[in-house]
């Protein structure tokens, strides 16, 4: 779960993701939602992308929650896409956002950020 472990890739991953999210921007600037199909398929891409750091991860504490974050988006966007068709489907799209965003949050307070006192304290 943490990217100082993982040399090389951490700073490559740091800057390929932000030359997406910058042609991302450009994208939307100039075609947005010109290309729907086009821009769910960057997006979701964007998203998968650092999923490729788990091949080299030796500590891989933390994966259960990043993966179930990782699907709360991912069912999302089937409510993203059917908005106008479905029902309060923007709302329901931005609670999987929030449920995916708290999974994550909840990996990273237990693995990076608790105190090792309370750790302990926990898991007995």
């Amino acid at each position: 779960l943490n990217l100082r472990e993982l040399g090389p890739w951490a700073s490559h991953m740091r800057w390929i993701i932000w030359i997406m999210a910058s042609g991302g921007t450009l994208y939307v600037f100039f075609f947005h939602e010109r290309y729907k199909v086009v821009e769910l398929l960057c997006y979701l891409v964007m998203g998968f992308f650092p999923a490729l750091v788990i091949l080299s991860m030796p500590n891989t504490d933390g994966l259960v929650e990043l993966v179930a974050g990782g699907i709360f988006y991912c069912f999302g966007t089937v409510f993203f896409k059917s908005d106008g068709r479905i029902p309060f489907a923007h709302a329901i799209w931005h609670l999987f956002v929030a449920f995916g965003a708290g999974t994550h949050y909840y990996a990273i307070w237990r693995y990076l950020y608790r105190p090792d006192g309370l750790q302990s304290h926990i898991s007995r």
